[in-house]
């Protein structure tokens, strides 16, 4: 059986010792209180919660999966499912970081962010519930009418209601621009929607008496394409004048999908069938109100998938210290036992490792990313907003996509680490590579993220966001200039940098004259991006490390271990990856004989 230990030490260090989050929350208004005492004593708490409550049903979840009952349209979790969801809300977990307007405790975002890291390492299924629940919260709090907020926001915050995102259809996924769900206005300012959806995740439960779906559809005078797309709230139950709950709104799960991972979370079949709605925001503008959950889901993505590296590297280490096989090729390490445990073998130990550093890699990304949205929601000076969400939109599909591709590298070595034992279900390292498979995918592909960030954050801008970014890298090195003990990882973190801004020039020069070329390139130019990204907070660990190293703490002795790791194990793969971005169109494109 799979255990799970909350990284509460790691999670201080990056909060308080590297980003200092206690000053960027004194810089804040809203969360001028907030000191990291207090933040640590509520992530404790949760990660009481995480290890305590849903941890122990993350297998017996999936096995069980979720029922649906196709006379009624009704789905019902897993066991212990409802349960542990009367225990989130009963704690008011759900409303860590929602405005106190609505019955929030108003905590930073980056505190949710940090909680939800060990959410989804006790149960990535069920933490999807609350989790889309918030990513629904934050849409209609941006964007919903006064009544809207009124009648939604409060039974959300509590978690009372919970939230789900209608987007796909049985033809399109990504290409929004196709969907075919219509809207009707009616004489009460309503809209009657008619349509299907898929995957739509949490779509039908029992957790919740109600569920609030954020419907995108068409209205009948609407543009073609993208920009003819408009946003609904669509809820299970139509809501009273008071309040209370009223008559089944007509929008039904026909079916659940029947998936490799994830089955505890109801990946519904939906059907509206003139199901009753108002419009969100404005006309044809749905996409852009969706964006804010669009968004915030992304970054929710990479917590999954964080998540999951940090349980499945736990297993893999403790499992790997226990398992005797073989001895070392330098003698034995064990002499008293018949083998050696598998712990001493280098292989091993890189595959340890590469989980360990991406877990620890992502950690920082992730929670600097939280920190960034804090202040750009609620910093008083506009210029210090808007440059931390220019670096957000900039890093979110780096969050996405790069923290989950090396999610599924981490689970499956650590299934290896466990050799045919990882196969069987009993150890728990199978879920966890299943579970991480789909975040590569949902949210918008790992593609669709590598082009969003080439096409659209980088060169969309000429490659503005990237100085000032590549600025805070040249920042670090000038502050440890003669500081001969950070060479090993300023050095590389340059050249990563510089590499990172040559293959930029190169594509945008080329992609003028074929824009084919940025999607020949995009997926390697993700890889680079997101090594130099994190060579540049490894490089700032290791500075902390080598402070610290003669404190007695052996914590500050395993980072500057894991650090030196990352740079001579993991960040050379940009080299390989400039080549093959560099190779061009030709080899994928004149492929027509080879995919006849």
């Amino acid at each position: 059986m799979p255990t799970y230990t909350p990284p509460l030490r790691d999670l201080r260090f990056v909060m308080d010792e590297l980003l200092d989050v206690g000053s960027t929350f004194k810089s804040l208004p809203a969360h001028a209180e907030t000191d990291i005492d207090t933040v640590m004593a509520v992530l404790e708490e949760g990660g009481k919660f995480a290890s305590e409550v849903i941890f122990p049903i993350n297998q017996s979840g999936d096995r069980e999966g979720c029922t649906h009952d196709k006379t009624n349209f009704t789905v019902k979790a897993p066991s212990g499912f409802k349960e542990a969801y009367k225990q989130y809300i009963d704690g008011g977990w759900a409303a860590l970081s929602c405005d106190p307007e609505y019955g929030g405790q108003g905590l930073p975002l980056t505190v949710n962010q940090a909680f939800y890291e060990m959410l989804n390492s006790g149960n990535q299924a069920w933490t999807m519930y609350p989790g889309l629940t918030h990513g629904a919260y934050e849409c209609l709090h941006a964007h919903g009418t006064p009544e809207q907020k009124a009648t939604y926001l409060p039974k959300i915050t509590s978690g009372e209601w919970t939230g789900t995102m209608c987007l796909t259809e049985p033809h399109c996924g990504t290409d929004l621009g196709m969907l075919r769900t219509k809207a009707e206005s009616n004489a009460d300012g309503s809209f009657t929607i008619t349509g299907n959806k898929i995957f739509i995740s949490s779509g039908e439960h029992d957790l919740a008496e109600n569920i609030i779906h954020l419907v995108l559809a068409r209205l009948p005078d609407a543009p073609q394409g993208s920009k003819g797309i408009s946003l609904f709230v669509v809820p299970k139950f139509l809501v009273n004048a008071d309040g209370s709950l009223g008559e089944r709104n007509k929008i039904f799960c026909t079916g659940l999908e029947h998936k490799m991972g994830i089955h505890a979370n109801a990946t519904a079949q939906i059907a509206l069938d003139g199901a009753k709605g108002w419009l969100v925001g404005q006309p044809n503008r749905g996409l852009q109100a969706m964006f804010v959950m669009m968004n915030a889901a992304r970054i929710g993505v990479g917590m999954q998938s964080l998540g999951l590296t940090e349980v499945a590297f736990q297993n893999a280490l403790a499992y790997a210290k226990d398992r005797v096989q073989m001895r070392s090729l330098a003698g034995p390490k064990a002499p008293d036992k018949p083998a050696d445990p598998i712990i001493v073998h280098p292989d091993v130990r890189k595959m340890l490792m590469t989980a360990k550093a991406y877990a620890e890699g992502g950690r920082v990304l992730s929670i600097y990313c939280a920190s960034l949205i804090d202040t750009y929601l609620n910093h008083p000076d506009e210029a210090v907003r808007k440059e931390a969400e220019e670096f957000v939109a900039l890093l979110t599909p780096i969050v996405k996509a790069f923290i989950t591709d090396n999610c599924w590298i981490a689970t499956s070595h650590c299934l290896q680490v466990f050799g045919g034992h990882g196969f069987i279900a009993e150890w728990g390292m199978e879920q966890y590579v299943r579970d991480a498979r789909i975040n590569m995918i949902y949210e918008g592909t790992n593609t669709i993220q590598s082009l969003d960030l080439l096409g659209r954050k980088v060169l969309g801008n000429q490659g503005a966001t990237l100085k000032k970014l590549g600025a805070q890298l040249e920042a670090l090195a000038e502050e440890c200039e003669g500081n001969e003990a950070m060479q090993e990882f300023i050095g590389p973190m340059l050249k990563a940098a510089e590499l990172w801004s040559t293959l930029t020039f190169e594509i945008g020069k080329d992609a003028m004259t074929n824009p084919e070329l940025v999607g020949a390139a995009a997926v390697d130019y993700m890889r680079v991006a997101g090594h130099t990204v994190f060579a540049f907070w490894f490089a700032k660990m290791a500075k902390i490390a080598l402070e610290k190293q003669n404190s007695g703490d052996d914590f500050y002795k395993a980072k500057l271990q894991t650090a030196r790791f990352y740079f001579a194990k993991l960040l050379p793969e940009i080299e390989s990856c400039a080549i093959t971005a560099r190779a061009g169109l030709k080899p994928l494109m004149e492929t027509e004989a080879a995919l006849a």
